[in-house]
Formats: C-alpha cells, sequence, structure tokens
C-alpha cells in the first residue's frame, strides 16, 4: 500500500494509527492544530482523544499541511467526523487522483447527501476502484485497548482490499474482505441514526423489550434502502458490517450517538444534547440526509428514521414521536 498517511486526530484516527504502526515503518499524521503536534511529540500520546495510549512518536511525520500528507503519501485514510470532512479535504490541491483512499468516516458528507467514496471520486477524480472503506462494530476505545474485534475492508478490488487489510492485522484484530462498498458505506451512516433511537428509547424508560423490538425493525428498514439505493445481489445484512455494527453502537456505552438520543429521552432539547457531547454524534447529521436521500432516491418505507427526524428537526416530542412506530413493529 506504499507510504499511509492518516487524516484527521480524533479517537478513531488515533486507534487506528496504532493499528497502522504495529504493521508499518513510519505513518503521515496530518493533525489540523499544531499545538496539539507539539503536545503529541512531547508526551508521546494525543493529548485530547484516548491519552492513556501511548504511541512511538519517532516513526510518526506529524504535520499540519494535508497537502504535505497527501505528498508524501499512496494510501490516505480519512479519518474525520463527517460534519467537518468536506471542509477538510476541499483543502487538498495536489493530485490525488491516483491514490488509494481508505474512509473510516462512518457518515455522510454533508451538503452533497453522497457517501465518502462517492465525494471523493467526484471531488477528486479519484477511481472507485482505489477507494476502500472500514466497516463493522469498532469501537474506537475497544480497538486501541487491544480488545478482541473484527474489522471489515470493503473495496471493489478485492486485492486491494486484502493488502490493506494486512496493515490492521493483529492478534486481537481480525479483518474481513468484502466487495460492497457502497452498502457498507450506507448501513455505516444508518446504523447513527438507529442508535439515536435505542437512545431515545432509554431516556424514556421504555425497556429492554420495546427496544429489541425496535433494534428488530431497524435492520430490516436498513436492507429496504441499501437494497434500492446500492443493489448487490448476495448481499447479507445479518453480517457485522451492517447488523453487528447496528448492533454495538445502539447497545454500548461507548456509543456516542445512542448517548444523544438518550440525553434526548430524558428531557434534553436537541441544541442542549449537541452542546452537552464532548464528540460529534454523527447520526444527528446522518438523519437529515438519509431521509432527504430517501425521499428523493430510493423511496422506501423508513417509520423508524422519519420518526428520528421528526424528533432531530421537527422538535416533535419524543414520546408522542415514538407512538407513531409501535404499529409499525412486526
Amino acid at each position: 500500500m506504499g507510504n499511509i498517511a492518516v487524516v484527521g486526530s480524533g479517537s478513531w484516527a488515533t486507534a487506528l494509527a496504532k493499528l497502522l504502526l504495529d504493521n508499518c515503518d513510519r505513518i503521515v499524521w496530518f493533525v489540523r492544530r499544531r499545538d496539539r503536534i507539539h503536545d503529541f511529540i512531547k508526551y508521546g500520546h494525543n493529548p485530547v482523544y484516548l491519552s492513556d495510549i501511548s504511541l512511538d512518536t519517532s516513526r510518526i511525520h506529524f504535520t499540519d499541511d494535508i497537502n504535505e500528507a497527501c505528498s508524501h503519501a499512496d494510501t490516505l485514510v480519512l479519518v474525520v467526523p463527517s460534519p467537518y470532512l468536506k471542509e477538510t479535504i476541499d483543502r487538498i490541491t495536489v493530485d490525488i487522483s491516483e491514490k488509494r483512499v481508505v474512509s473510516a468516516v462512518k457518515g455522510i458528507v454533508p451538503e452533497s447527501d453522497m457517501i465518502v467514496s462517492d465525494y471523493v471520486c467526484h471531488r477528486f477524480g479519484c477511481r472507485q476502484e482505489n477507494m476502500l472503506v472500514i466497516g463493522g462494530p469498532c469501537h474506537a476505545e475497544e480497538v486501541a485497548l487491544d480488545r478482541l474485534s473484527y474489522l471489515t475492508i470493503g473495496c471493489r478490488d478485492i486485492e486491494k482490499a486484502h493488502d490493506f487489510a494486512t496493515l490492521l492485522d493483529g492478534k486481537k484484530l481480525n479483518t474481513i474482505l468484502s466487495q460492497d462498498v457502497d452498502g457498507i458505506e450506507y448501513a455505516a451512516v444508518l446504523k447513527n441514526v438507529y442508535a439515536i433511537a435505542a437512545g431515545i428509547l432509554h431516556g424514556l424508560k421504555n425497556g429492554d423489550n420495546f427496544q429489541a423490538m425496535m433494534v428488530s425493525n431497524a435492520i430490516r428498514e436498513m436492507a429496504r434502502f441499501v437494497e434500492a439505493i446500492s443493489p448487490l445481489e448476495g448481499r447479507d445484512i445479518c453480517r457485522s458490517a451492517y447488523l453487528g455494527d447496528l448492533l454495538v453502537t445502539a447497545y454500548s456505552r461507548f456509543s456516542r450517538n445512542h448517548n444523544f438520543g438518550s440525553m434526548i429521552g430524558k428531557g434534553y432539547s436537541v441544541k442542549a444534547a449537541k452542546m452537552e457531547m464532548e464528540m460529534v454524534a454523527e447520526g444527528y447529521y446522518g438523519t437529515e440526509c438519509i431521509y432527504r436521500i430517501n425521499r428523493s432516491r430510493a423511496k422506501v418505507d423508513m417509520p423508524i428514521l422519519d420518526c428520528v427526524y421528526d424528533i432531530l428537526y421537527k422538535n416533535v416530542r419524543p414520546s408522542k414521536a415514538i407512538e407513531t412506530i409501535i404499529g409499525t413493529f412486526t
């Protein structure tokens, strides 16, 4: 895969950098703020995220210039929260059209309503067969702490998926290969939406039984949307890149989207809940994007998505909005 550059400096970027350093001699790491780079080098860990994880900074070339990072790299790993991705990568002026680009974003590019792979190809002239995606149940905290985890690496060129997977494989990290780039990306956006719904139910104290019904209906809703927007023969929605990612995001205490929804269920306004969050709840932005995509393109029945949209963007009271989906569950 040549030289690897990580673009982003949050918790997931830090976890992936740790995995890459286990298998690469050196990496390039774009960190937007120069003072963060200084503290990173001084203390030997990310000063803001996963600060208890030590990294060998002597094998990291830090830069706050994204074009320098792109010039050094053959493979770019994008790990920027989706609300900030466009403003970050639109600063790229060097030619990246022949580079491999790996999306670990799990979100839609705002304003474009495009998944990351489509936006990068459209914006920079990259080829679809050079686009890769990381999916599956993969909380950054557990990956960084060497908890047993499975990541799915998607690419239309399965050999390129295999090559990148070898850079992440470890004693506690296993990789699964897939050619379903679009399906993995759309599922990664939707699971955040459904995690917000699960959090709202938790905040409302609706109980585990009802939450289980919501999740089981959510995976079928996801299957309808993904099949309509990106048909693929043989796709198994119960595999870890789809159902597994949904389950961990809907139930885990590490899930920022679940925690965001829980605050809303407990009575926080959407604005107050966003202010309380230390990290971005990408499902907030994903809800609006998927809602528009479904209305204009997929046009399938998505009562759970519509419910979350009404709560987040139409100020419908959570308890009232939840009533609208009760009769839709099977």
